[in-house]
């Protein structure tokens, strides 16, 4: 059981307005790495409960189109924990409103790096065994 000062997942759920998307309606990629980031913040800030900043977007995949309408759910792992930094996964997911239907869209991976009161790297307490 995770110990709850100290969780490892957050989840962030959003809705495609027509103001996310591009001219085939379907959400822009900006956005979805704004999303994406913003979950990675949370998770990493609930994980170290310290000041938190981005270092780093690795890698991240497109799979499908989220389209306008669409809600999406986006869960950020805290998968590994350096001596400052943390690496956390984000895997959004699509869902329709009405049908039910999910479908992961997105992934990526983002480090973020704990920061003390003067805003220079600080330590984070190690992932539990």
């Amino acid at each position: 059981m995770t110990d709850i000062a100290h969780p490892i997942e957050a989840r962030v759920l959003e809705i495609v307005f027509p103001d996310h998307t591009n001219h085939l309606g379907t959400l822009f990629g900006g956005q979805a790495l704004a999303w994406m980031d913003k979950a990675a913040f949370l998770a990493a800030s609930r994980y170290s409960r310290k000041i938190v900043v981005t270092a780093r977007s690795e890698q991240v995949d497109f799979h499908v189109p989220v389209r306008k309408g669409q809600m999406v759910e986006l869960i950020a792992t805290v998968v590994s924990v350096g001596r400052t930094s943390m690496k956390i996964d984000v895997a959004m997911y699509t869902e329709d409103l009405l049908t039910g239907a999910r479908e992961l869209c997105t992934r990526g991976t983002f480090t973020m790096i704990a920061l003390d009161a003067d805003h220079k790297p600080t330590p984070v307490q190690p992932l539990p065994a």
